[in-house]
């Protein structure tokens, strides 16, 4: 295969730092694999001094077959690997380390919830905050912050240091390590043990770096080590394609590297071989809008095509339906296959809406992304107990849950039979009518609810009982937005106005949730069906026909994106969804979001003529 002249400039680069900007499309795996290829045949290194490292298992796999094709088949000793698989090899070295000492997600996640529970922390929905506290735990080791200097979001600082120590703790005791601490410990080793370092200085004399954009700090430090004193450090990647800063990763890594190495050459990798001319100009028209970023110039090496498609719907629904019965027609009557065809989120809360009609429809698909099921939120939980004590149920967990949201100054104390005798509670307050007038009118509110059906009911727990000014209360007393939390409730009603009966909708959400559980459990590159991603799943894949839904303010850009850094990485994820599209790109957006105005994506209007 052919190479164009940046490409080339590249893969011929002999010795010392070299920058390669390469923009989506342009063929940087090719341009990796094709410069190992030429290190060995023509620059004369042994194939066992060179080492590439990327980001994941799937990645570093893809690179090694295309290598091995290229050399005909032979397996040479090129080290191919991510960062963690690399750095447990010297860790394997110098600590005598076996994989049992590898601590699993679903181990971390077991640790830190016994450790929440000891501790007894107030939480709403336990799995979300074990998971944000593992992430703030990954932040600490990633950006090598003293643990004195960091300031959670999730929880009080003393709760959070109290958690990380009583972590850390745990894992000495068993001798294990987590994946960030294969990076720690391994800067730590390099740091203390200076003819270590040496040895493997001494090993791997040509580093090659894909996806560089994503690079931490620690991960960078041990690099900038390992790659001394001859810095033959060969880095590709996109700052326009940086969008993984909630995972710890440094755009500012690449921007500064001709900073850290100023003799780096630089080329740029700007030819698209992925993407029509259309899509390609439009990405290029809003990528621009990005300040702090290398300028690229993105052209196509592809005919023009047809035109990015950009349209209004009233509701959420008419956008869904039309999307189902175009991907309906295009794989009829235009045999795309489903595989080809993806829908690219902003988020993955997003898809559920789009998940119920695709079921409905029956129209095949699979989830790169795990999607949260409303149904299993708290919020939904609360409205679905309410419910159930309205029907005649009477458990002490339901109870528990409604007794004071709102808050009706009822001590759990009182509720100590399962089932819940309500008379019996009334009997035991009887000196206290104040109390006991609240429980008859929370008897009320149930007997109102009995003969109401799913819409309804909702809006008098929100209205008439007060559950709306709960959340409200709740939010400001948490520091969170109480919209965010009243945007469940909306969801939820809209999804109730196609029911009529509680027991019909039941049915429907038990449904749904086992389909999804389903789906969670199939493998997304083996599994028959239209592709639903996020922004940030979707990165380094290609589809023939690409759709963007709900290019809305307050998704596309996110409502929490609040800095201009924020906005300028919510640009790139939009900007990484567009170029997923090899042929066409549809981006839909709607007039108005549970029975609320909404507003089109101010990313819509920096790439298109209006």
């Amino acid at each position: 295969m052919s190479v164009d002249v940046a490409q080339k400039q590249a893969i011929e680069h002999n010795r010392g730092p070299m920058l390669v900007l390469a923009g989506p499309g342009s063929g940087k795996t090719l341009v990796i694999t094709r410069r190992t290829q030429w290190l060995i045949q023509k620059a004369g290194v042994a194939p066992g001094n060179i080492l590439v490292v990327t980001f994941t298992r799937a990645a570093a796999g893809e690179m090694r077959s295309r290598f091995d094709r290229l050399m005909d088949g032979r397996h040479l000793p090129v080290s191919f690997g991510t960062f963690h698989a690399i750095f447990f090899t010297i860790l394997k070295y110098a600590y005598k380390y076996k994989v049992e000492n590898i601590l699993s997600e679903d181990e971390k996640y077991a640790i830190l919830r016994d450790i929440i529970h000891q501790i007894d922390v107030e939480m709403d929905d336990e799995k979300d905050f074990v998971m944000d506290i593992a992430g703030e735990i990954s932040r600490v080791k990633g950006d090598m912050i003293s643990l004195e200097h960091f300031y959670p979001v999730n929880c009080a600082k003393d709760v959070f240091e109290e958690i990380y120590k009583a972590y850390a703790a745990k894992l000495g005791r068993m001798r294990r390590l987590d994946y960030d601490d294969m990076l720690v410990q391994t800067w730590q080793l390099f740091k203390k043990y200076p003819d270590i370092l040496a040895a493997w200085q001494k090993k791997y004399t040509y580093i090659l770096i894909d996806e560089f954009q994503d690079i931490n700090r620690v991960q960078y430090e041990i690099i900038r080590m390992l790659a001394m004193p001859e810095n033959n450090l060969f880095v590709v990647g996109d700052d326009d394609q940086s969008i993984y800063k909630f995972r710890g990763a440094k755009p500012e890594i690449l921007l500064g590297f001709t900073r850290d190495y100023p003799e780096a050459k630089m080329t740029v990798l700007n030819t698209n071989y992925r993407s029509t001319g259309a899509v390609v100009k439009r990405a290029e028209a809003l990528i621009k809008n990005n300040e702090h970023r290398y300028a690229k110039d993105m052209t196509a090496a592809r005919e023009m095509g047809e035109e990015v498609l950009v349209k209004a719907f009233q509701k959420p629904a008419d956008q869904y339906l039309k999307m189902i019965r175009e991907i309906v027609d295009i794989h009829e009557q235009k045999e795309v296959p489903w595989e080809e065809i993806a829908v690219i989120f902003r988020t993955n809360v997003q898809m559920s809406g789009f998940v119920e009609q695709l079921m409905v429809y029956n129209v095949p698909f699979v989830m790169k992304d795990s999607v949260p099921n409303i149904y299993q939120h708290w919020i939904a939980k609360d409205i679905f107990a309410y419910m159930n004590i309205a029907f005649g149920g009477n458990s002490r967990s339901d109870y528990l849950r409604i007794i004071n949201r709102p808050n009706r100054f009822i001590s759990r104390s009182y509720l100590d039979e399962d089932p819940v005798n309500l008379a019996n509670v009334k009997d035991y307050l009887e000196n206290r009518e104040w109390m006991v007038e609240r429980i008859e009118q929370m008897e009320y509110d149930f007997y109102m609810l009995s003969s109401m059906g799913p819409y309804p009911a909702i809006q008098y727990i929100r209205n008439s009982i007060g559950y709306d000014n709960y959340l409200k209360e709740y939010g400001a007393s948490r520091g969170i937005k109480s919209e965010d939390l009243l945007e469940v409730l909306d969801e939820l009603m809209d999804k109730s106005h196609a029911y009529k009966t509680w027991e019909e909708w039941f049915e429907a959400i038990d449904q749904y949730s086992e389909t999804l559980k389903i789906r969670s459990r199939q493998r997304f590159e083996e599994t028959e069906g239209i592709r639903l991603l996020t922004m940030h799943g979707a990165k380094g894949l290609e589809y023939d026909l690409v759709y963007i839904p709900d290019a809305n303010q307050g998704i596309a850009p996110h409502k929490k994106a609040l800095t201009e850094s924020d906005k300028e990485e919510e640009r790139r994820m939009f900007y990484v969804a567009m170029t997923r599209a090899k042929n066409n790109l549809r981006i839909y957006f709607t007039r108005e979001r549970y029975g609320k105005a909404a507003e089109m994506s101010p990313f819509i209007g920096e790439f298109l003529d209006f």
